[in-house]
């Protein structure tokens, strides 16, 4: 191998961990949910904020359910292609691990007590899981926009899962069949896990709807435990 196609290889590798640095550097509020294994099903989420060059813990760390197939590497921040581990797909009931944006917060009520940009659940409000549509991961008025999907999840629901949820930015821009229609969300309890979700207690979302502020550029770490402790000086995160 030439001394440039060394260099181009190792530029490649270093790109995520620089990204990654960069993307840190512009938040001041982190949410961190670790599991202990990548096919765990329970975690612990830990938020945090930044004062000065380090983040801090604030308030107290509280449980969440993940995947019915624990985790893994979705597409985020972090490009998962140089990564070791499992990688998540359309359907596979795992929880994506990565750092990524937060997008809409949304209810069943008409308001609510949030900084984050918010939408009313109608009836008519479905979040699109056909990889073949345009509108493929998308939350969208299905009454409002010509169907070219065959699947979707209709967020009114009869229960109070969506209650309270917001949008994590897995696969956004979406690239078919990697993975769709990622929440925060109220969970059936604290042993029943998700679809692909992260879901926690009523209180505890709505703890994110009043904290979390859009100008503080949030993210969520979301990693295995062993990931986690691995990455963490690399990607610059704070000390669990």
């Amino acid at each position: 191998m030439s001394r440039l196609n060394k260099a181009c290889s190792l530029l490649l590798l270093l790109l995520p961990c620089a990204a990654m640095a960069q993307g840190l550097e512009g938040s001041d509020q982190l949410i961190v949910v670790t599991s202990q294994r990548w096919d765990d099903t329970q975690g612990i989420a830990q938020r945090y904020e930044r004062h000065g060059n380090a983040f801090e813990k604030h308030a107290a760390a509280f449980a969440v359910v993940l995947g019915k197939n624990g985790m893994g590497w979705g597409k985020g921040l972090v490009d998962p292609a140089n990564l070791q581990g499992p990688v998540k797909q359309e359907g596979d009931g795992k929880a994506p691990a990565g750092v990524f944006k937060l997008g809409t917060a949304f209810g069943y009520d008409p308001t609510a007590h949030t900084r984050l940009p918010y939408l009313a659940l109608t009836p008519s409000i479905e979040c699109v899981d056909d990889s073949q549509s345009a509108r493929y991961n998308t939350l969208l008025d299905g009454s409002t926009i010509a169907r070219d999907w065959n699947s979707s999840e209709h967020m009114r629901r009869q229960d109070e899962l969506y209650r309270q949820g917001i949008f994590i930015e897995h696969n956004t821009p979406a690239s078919p069949a990697a993975g769709s229609c990622i929440f925060f969300h109220i969970w059936r309890g604290p042993t029943m896990p998700t679809r692909g979700c992260t879901a926690m207690a009523p209180a505890d979302i709505a703890e994110l709807f009043s904290w979390l502020d859009p100008r503080r550029n949030p993210l969520l770490v979301q990693l295995p435990e062993a990931e986690y402790d691995r990455l963490r000086e690399r990607w610059k995160l704070p000390e669990r």
